[in-house]
């Protein structure tokens, strides 16, 4: 994400929310960028979920992996919104034999008390298949006001067509308001990075094959297009010599805008990447070593980012080089300027 101005840290009470959402089946800003707008091996699969896991979802299919729902935990910022989001997108991208399509999918929309027409912008979440499952990965702020919000839903998706089953999954812009007490779905703005690239850079090449370096499909989808930036590659290879990283966003799939700005965010033009999980630990959990994030932010830095953005707010480096804000409560941001 590009540089937002600085937010306060998340308010107490989530749990209370989380609590009231349970019972709710569904009660309802950002990371620098402009967002408009082939999955790897189960070595990448990346598909434990960042929140409380709820009870394991039978699978659509025998050919199918068994899934489980992606919830928030209290330490979310706005638990509601990112439930609205997940919720919206796990109902469109997954559905049992027979129940393909728009017109399958606006049922289940429709079931969750949204407008229909939000199936007809789901894009590359509705392939055409008999079955399909779908995992998010992990959902992330692409910006996040008083009463707007962006959260971005990096998701795998396995699809069965006839006695062909193939992976693939996206990463979807959901657009969120807030009029009232509970959040509303505007828009859905899937990932499309694109084809892919008939040569890649040495870097790009070595950054899809590091096996500490997990890419969701959209990701990946971005570097093999060959639109992302060699600084990223060499970024992500020089961090990936210290840490696991575990990225949500790369270029697609993001606000083209810093999330309520005018400001062009850096990940559409393929000078940035987030990560959610480093070491295998969730940059929101509480839990995780606030100093493994500080350690991490400032490698990033050393690698050459010029606007590393997270949840702690560090000091030193150049101008404006650390920021913190309510956006980058659940992920690190790594700029670049070219």
């Amino acid at each position: 994400m590009a540089r937002t101005p600085a937010h306060a840290t998340p308010p107490p009470g989530r749990r209370a929310v989380l609590a009231a959402l349970a019972g709710a089946a569904l009660g309802a800003a950002g990371c620098s960028g402009h967002t408009a707008a082939g999955a790897r091996s189960s070595r990448r699969s990346g598909a434990v979920p960042t929140g409380s896991p709820s009870p394991s979802s039978p699978s659509p299919s025998p050919g199918l992996p068994h899934t489980t729902p992606w919830r928030p935990t209290s330490a979310e910022v706005q638990p509601a919104a990112k439930l609205r989001a997940v919720q919206l997108v796990e109902a469109i991208g997954a559905w049992g034999d027979g129940h393909g399509g728009v017109a399958a999918a606006r049922a289940r929309v429709a079931a969750l008390g949204l407008p229909t027409a939000l199936a007809g912008q789901a894009g590359p979440l509705l392939p055409a298949a008999d079955q399909a499952a779908l995992q998010v990965v992990d959902a992330q702020y692409g910006g996040i006001l008083g009463r707007s919000a962006s959260v971005l839903v990096v998701c795998r998706q396995w699809t069965r067509r006839g006695g062909t089953v193939s992976a693939g999954g996206t990463t979807v812009d959901v657009r969120l308001s807030r009029p009232g007490p509970g959040w509303r779905v505007d828009a859905l703005h899937p990932a499309h990075p694109g084809p892919a690239a008939r040569s890649l850079p040495p870097d790009v090449r070595a950054v899809l094959s590091d096996d500490r370096i997990v890419l969701p499909p959209a990701a990946a989808a971005d570097l093999r297009s060959g639109r992302v930036h060699t600084s990223v590659a060499r970024a992500m290879l020089a961090l990936a010599r210290a840490h696991r990283l575990e990225v949500s966003v790369v270029r697609s799939g993001h606000p083209l805008d810093v999330f309520g700005t005018s400001r062009p965010s850096d990940h559409p033009r393929g000078r940035a990447f987030d990560v959610w999980r480093i070491d295998g630990r969730a940059v929101v959990d509480p839990a995780t070593p606030r100093g493994l994030i500080e350690r991490f932010m400032r490698d990033a830095a050393a690698a050459g980012s010029y606007n590393v953005g997270g949840p702690v707010l560090l000091t030193g480096g150049g101008t404006g080089q650390f920021f913190s804000d309510a956006t980058h409560h659940d992920h690190v941001h790594v700029g670049f300027r070219t």
